[in-house]
């Protein structure tokens, strides 16, 4: 069955009009005569919404039953069983109530597609994972029900439903998206139009993202390579040179002198896989570049202006941003230059070369280049080729100039070349370039010409003395340059394992450190595998971590394979892919996987601490609670036990058994006894809740009279003894009325057991920069702030009641602590005011 097709609606924030647009869509798509079902719908009591949805089938809600209260959801097996072409979902990013077959709805939406059927929904673009941080930032607003990015950009469409923000704001005046008694805290908190025009904007690139994804493998696909300048591309080449932060400073200012234009830093390794720049430099530029919003590449290549191009027309690159030269004009002259090199192939790429402290002046001096491989097959043929080449035509100069030129300046001419021929190949090639040089200037330069024979015997000790001589200098040429490459490997494979030992002394983790691996071997990609002991019959391996595109599973899929020391736990592999590695690359290959096997360990007995170190806060405060709330239903309940008691005993009927109003009274007793103990165990159960994060909680300006007002009113005729002193000029507290409510009467409750019956209890309020305090207890002090210190105050870990007041003063931004008094409770309770903060919804 071929799987389902998913459409998204894509708004910026509540109210502009996705789930009308999906309805419309339903609508439409029925009127074309497909099978559309409204599978999960939303109106919100928005009444053009409902109006639209008239004449769609619904599919019944299924109820459920989740600590005492009933919810509705989707139906997903209904929905199966009936089987549409379409189904209308809302709300994609919803959490679906605990005890659902799926704990999101998304994950509902990726069954019905699996089934073969088409999916309409909806979405806000503050429910995206990755704007999670940046979304709380602008808003204030933590999300709670998230969506991963993956899955939207698995859509086969979406759609943007926009808005204007005073458009908008003005549909919130009308009643259109809130009830009225919620339009004033939204107009001035989230729906503001700063809020509003930062959402649409994120919105909009976020869109535009998903339209160059696609826009890129519409190329792949089609084998486009030139730059399709849909957008600015600033790609800044790095060497890890002093230059690099000046020339990304100066792409980054580029990239902000085009709205919607990226940024993208690379490096190139040489190809034997060994990074030769300073890796402090590069990985101080690679956290610029990240900082100021770009992308860091590094890839491996022997030709720097041809690698440069090859990424640039896969990453559809714009503009280039290089460094001028800092070689000299000598060596300009005889090498040329990246950037002047990069201009003439770039075809339709722009090149700006930008000029820096460290270029070369008029006077720099010829660096030679130093080697960087050792003689192997390659530079031995390299070797004899020039070899080949030189002496011919050094010969056919010589010949020429025969009248101008003695023996003596012609063999120093060959010694020259020789020296050459062996700094490029070694001992070899020096001895066959001598050989041939010495027979070259016998035949051309001693009498008789054109021949081997020599005349003169201080001709025959001259040829012989430049043989031997040729060939010692060529000898300690090669000797030398074979030196100067083990010395440069060396400092290179010492630099290599002390950057990844300083990575893992830094404590970064293992696909860090896999990514570093595999840069500095220039491989493709790099993987950590662990072998299933399990089934020996049938090895099962698992990736521990990966670095790099499509990294390898299984060894065997691997062109390098690594394994770790047989002492190493769970059978621990390093395998990549890519080029292939000498005996030597592969040395240190496996001195990196050591270090990489420890990484594994301290990562794995960090959780395992973590993880027992959770257990043991979660044991302790579990103790904790029971502890006290045994200590607090002790009490009820023993006074429920002793009217029971006394209920239960029945004398003579006509003198000793109670009255029937003193009977009242104990009855009385139990059932004030029996709701104390069953709230106890409600605030258990909030309590639970309220660690767990399951809790709503909706913050917006409180007015501390009217919470005051109903606090008295719970608390019946004890509130006669209640004595509240609030000066004019009280600020509204940034709280849920509700929660506000609630912990103020289990204060005022307990300020009431711990006052004596012919003393009253006391509230007092006073304002301060940015919070309200609030003290609750006797009225021994001088202010909010003052207390006698003549006795210790009950904190709020004293009881369950007292717990969870401060949990969830601590949920809506307060403190509570406790202060001292003379009777022996007294708590101090501070909340931000609703000026220094903004209303949002919490859970």
């Amino acid at each position: 069955m071929a799987r389902g097709r998913l459409r998204i609606y894509l708004g910026a924030a509540p109210g502009v009009g996705k789930t009308y647009a999906m309805l419309e869509e339903g609508q439409r798509l029925r009127a074309s005569g497909a099978d559309v079902v409204a599978g999960f719908v939303e109106p919100h009591g928005r009444r053009p919404t409902a109006a639209m949805a008239e004449g769609l089938e619904t599919v019944p809600r299924r109820t459920m039953i989740h600590r005492g209260a009933a919810f509705t959801e989707m139906d997903l097996d209904a929905i199966l069983t009936r089987h549409p072409q379409v189904a209308l979902v809302d709300e994609l990013a919803h959490t679906n109530v605990p005890g659902s077959r799926n704990a999101k709805r998304w994950q509902d939406v990726e069954e019905l597609l699996d089934a073969g059927t088409d999916v309409v929904t909806t979405l806000n673009v503050q429910h995206l994972e990755s704007l999670g941080d940046v979304v709380r930032q602008i808003t204030g607003v933590p999300q709670r029900e998230t969506l991963p990015d993956e899955v939207a950009r698995r859509a086969d469409q979406i759609e943007l439903v926009d808005l204007p923000p005073e458009l908008l704001r003005r549909r919130m005046l009308h009643g259109e998206i809130y009830p009225s008694d919620r339009v004033e805290a939204a107009l001035t908190h989230y729906f503001r139009v700063g809020n509003l025009t930062a959402l649409r904007e994120l919105a909009l690139l976020w869109l535009a993202d998903r339209v160059e994804e696609g826009l890129q493998r519409y190329r792949a696909e089609h084998g486009i390579t030139a730059p399709w300048e849909t957008r600015e591309r600033i790609m800044v080449a790095l060497t890890g040179g002093p230059e690099g932060e000046t020339l990304i400073r100066r792409a980054a200012r580029v990239t902000t002198r085009t709205p919607g234009s990226e940024l993208l830093a690379l490096h190139v390794v040489p190809s034997d896989g060994l990074v030769h720049a300073d890796p402090a430099a590069l990985a101080a530029q690679r956290a610029l570049v990240e900082s100021l919003g770009g992308r860091y590449h590094q890839t491996t290549g022997d030709d720097l202006p041809e690698t440069l191009l090859q990424f640039a027309e896969a990453e559809n690159v714009t503009q280039i941003v290089l460094g001028a030269s800092r070689r000299g004009r000598i060596s300009t002259f005889l090498y040329g230059s990246v950037g002047h090199r990069t201009i003439r192939r770039s075809g339709p790429i722009d090149v700006l070369v930008v000029t820096h402290e460290e270029a070369a002046g008029p006077s720099s001096p010829l660096r030679l280049p130093h080697p960087t491989r050792a003689t192997g097959p390659r530079r031995f043929r390299g070797a004899i080729l020039l070899a080949a080449i030189a002496l011919p035509a050094l010969t056919s100069l010589l010949v020429a100039l025969r009248g101008q030129v003695d023996l003596a300046l012609v063999l120093v001419l060959y010694l020259l070349t020789v020296v050459v021929v062996a700094l490029v190949g070694g001992l070899i090639p020096t001895l066959i370039s001598a050989s041939a040089a010495g027979l070259l200037a016998d035949y051309y330069f001693t009498a008789p010409l054109h021949s081997l024979s020599v005349q003169h015997t201080s001709d025959v000790l001259a040829l012989l003395l430049f043989v031997v001589t040729a060939v010692v200098v060529g000898w300690a040429s090669g000797t030398a340059a074979h030196r100067t490459y083990e010395a440069v490997r060396a400092r290179s494979e010492a630099r290599a394992l002390s950057r990844l030992a300083t990575a893992l002394m830094r404590g970064q983790d293992l696909p860090a450190l896999l990514e570093q691996v595999r840069e500095d071997f220039g491989l493709d990609a790099v993987s950590l595998l662990k072998e299933d002991t399990e089934h020996p019959a049938e090895p099962r391996w698992s990736v521990v971590a990966g670095a790099g595109e499509n990294p390898p599973e299984r060894p065997y899929d691997a062109d390098v394979e690594t394994p770790v020391d047989s002492s190493a736990p769970d059978g621990l592999t390093l395998a990549a892919r890519g080029r292939t590695l000498s005996s030597d690359d592969q040395l240190v290959l496996r001195a990196c996987a050591a270090q990489l096997v420890m990484a594994y360990e301290h990562g794995r007995l960090a959780a395992a601490a973590a993880e027992t170190g959770l257990r043991a806060e979660a044991e302790h405060t579990r103790a904790s609670l029971l502890l006290a709330a045994s200590r607090d239903l002790r009490e009820p309940l023993r006074t429920a036990e002793d009217a029971l008691r006394r209920l239960s005993v029945r004398p003579a009927p006509s003198k000793t058994r109670p009255p029937d109003e003193e009977a009242g009274r104990l009855l009385e007793t139990v059932r004030s006894s029996v709701r104390r103990a069953s709230r106890l165990v409600t605030d258990l159960d909030d309590l639970s809740r309220l660690r767990a994060e399951s809790l709503d909680l909706y913050l917006r300006p409180v007015d501390l009279d009217e919470v005051l007002t109903t606090v008295l009113d719970n608390l019946g005729p004890g509130s006669e003894r209640i004595r509240c002193t609030l000066p004019d000029d009280v600020p509204d507290a940034l709280a849920d009325a509700a929660v506000l409510t609630r912990v103020l009467s289990a204060l005022t409750a307990e300020a009431l057991r711990h006052t004596p019956l012919d003393e009253p209890a006391h509230v007092t309020a006073e304002a301060r920069p940015g919070r309200l305090a609030i003290r609750v207890g006797d009225g021994t002090s001088d202010g909010v702030g003052g207390a006698t210190p003549e006795t210790t105050a009950v904190g709020p870990a004293d009881s369950v009641i007292l717990r969870l007041a401060g949990d969830l003063t601590e949920a809506m931004g307060g403190t509570l602590d406790s202060v001292a008094s003379r009777t022996g409770f007294a708590m101090l309770l501070t909340l931000p005011t609703a000026v220094a903060g903004t209303a949002r919804q919490q859970s």
